[in-house]
């Protein structure tokens, strides 16, 4: 698919650097273990965030038995357990294998699937996207030229409301109510439309077609947008992305919370799975769907930690993992970013634009869009309002899942160009006003 169409123009953010890829990946997984300094870290891939019951416990007894017993819920829906000794990781594949969480041990650090959470649950029946999933993933497994693909590599199934469709995956899916599904490529304006039927194949296809481009004209990338002169144009203009994460609370057909952060301890979980009904489908914005749970599990879920109702300061904030546990962090941002949150939802203060925190210069986990970068300088932080102005019809920011390492995400790119809005710096005491007037930003 790649060879047969001419080249899309550039879709990277103006002046960009391109990334050295003369190297393999260093993202983690399940089997292998990343060090840190808080212990061995092993990231499992969940296709479209999605887990049962059962499959949700064996992680949970797995973080008590074998880390330090809490979850990390990362910006692809994935899950991470911290603090395992450098020697657990036979064990671990044993917990995970026996509940269906490692398919296949060659192909289980590409398995990186995002799908709407929400889909078929508030609104009108249209694509399954989690039948979509689930396919994809069996699909992905089953090709041997698959293993070439990075573990940073990113597929998203969008049921068509255009909120994972902001996530800047390689390769994303979006079904329409009416007509083709469309195909983007990387960051490219234009779309493919896709016969019904062939969705997947085209999925597929486009994958297997960036390496072999790759192959044929001597390059190394991780991802479709370091390479957008191999892509091949698209014909129809996309909609709009939406970029929200799904609201919190009761919903039409089952219940969402957020998670501080995306932690969460093994005694949250078992009350996070208690209040399902059999199936859980974590979000990239780091909270859980479940599925045709009722109303009356909120009281239950809120006092046990989770963010169960809108309009908080805590909405679309996320933080790299900072110190204690990883070593290039110049601050405990975690800490830091949960006094200045707190203190804002004392003042009654509404999200605005999304905001990370980050130890260092390479900003993991940070958003895709138009975001607030509060970065740590050693004596404090440096605010700043990144990204692109937001332009008429289009969301003020958009969705988690631009860049991220082995500490808190899954994505790589640190993509900071285009700062419109100059840096502020501010002592520890002056950042929570100083980030809630960066948030209210809308120029």
């Amino acid at each position: 698919m790649l060879a047969a169409m001419p080249p899309t123009p550039d879709a990277t953010a103006p002046g960009a650097a391109v990334p050295d890829r003369g190297r393999a990946d260093a993202c983690p997984g399940a089997l292998r273990l990343h060090p840190a300094d808080d212990g061995a870290l092993a990231r499992i891939r969940l296709p479209g965030g999605l887990l049962t019951t059962r499959q949700a416990m064996a992680l949970v007894e797995a973080a008590e038995a074998l880390g330090d017993g809490e979850l990390e819920t990362t910006s692809r829906g994935n899950v991470q357990l911290r603090g395992l000794a450098s020697d657990c990781g036979a064990e671990l594949a044993d917990r995970l294998r026996a509940v269906g969480l490692l398919p296949s041990e060659t192909h289980e650090r590409v398995r990186n699937i995002v799908a709407s959470p929400l889909a078929g649950l508030d609104g009108p029946a249209g694509a399954d996207v989690h039948a979509w999933v689930r396919e994809l993933d069996a699909r992905l497994c089953a090709s041997d030229w698959a293993t070439g693909l990075s573990g940073k590599f990113l597929f998203a199934l969008d049921d068509g409301r255009g909120d994972v469709a902001a996530l800047d995956a390689d390769v994303t899916l979006i079904a329409a109510s009416s007509g083709p599904a469309l195909l983007r490529l990387g960051r490219s304006p234009l779309a493919h439309p896709v016969e019904a039927g062939r969705e997947l194949t085209a999925v597929l296809d486009a994958a297997r077609g960036f390496l072999d481009a790759l192959r044929t004209h001597g390059r190394k990338a991780w991802h479709l947008r370091e390479v957008p002169d191999l892509l091949p144009a698209g014909s129809v203009p996309l909609p709009a992305p939406v970029g929200e994460a799904s609201p919190v609370g009761a919903l039409p057909g089952g219940l969402s919370v957020g998670m501080r952060f995306g932690r969460a301890s093994a005694g949250q979980w078992r009350t996070l799975v208690a209040a399902s009904a059999g199936e859980l489908r974590l979000t990239p914005w780091r909270g859980a769907v479940l599925p045709g749970a009722g109303a009356d599990r909120l009281p239950a879920l809120a006092a046990a930690g989770f963010r169960t109702e809108p309009g908080s300061a805590w909405e679309r904030a996320t933080a790299c993992t900072g110190l204690p546990g990883c070593a290039k962090s110049l601050a405990d941002v975690r800490t830091d970013a949960a006094r200045a949150l707190d203190a804002r939802a004392v003042a009654g203060e509404f999200a605005g634009l999304p905001v990370h925190w980050s130890g260092c210069e390479r900003r993991c986990g940070h958003p895709a869009g138009r975001w607030v970068d509060v970065l740590a300088t050693g004596s404090g932080y440096r605010v700043t309002v990144r990204g692109p102005a937001a332009a008429a019809g289009s969301p003020a920011g958009s969705s988690v899942g631009s860049s991220a390492d082995a500490q808190s995400g899954d994505v790589n790119s640190v993509d900071v160009n285009s700062v419109d809005v100059q840096s502020v710096d501010v002592r520890n005491e002056e950042m929570a006003e100083a980030v809630a007037e960066a948030r209210r930003t809308t120029k």
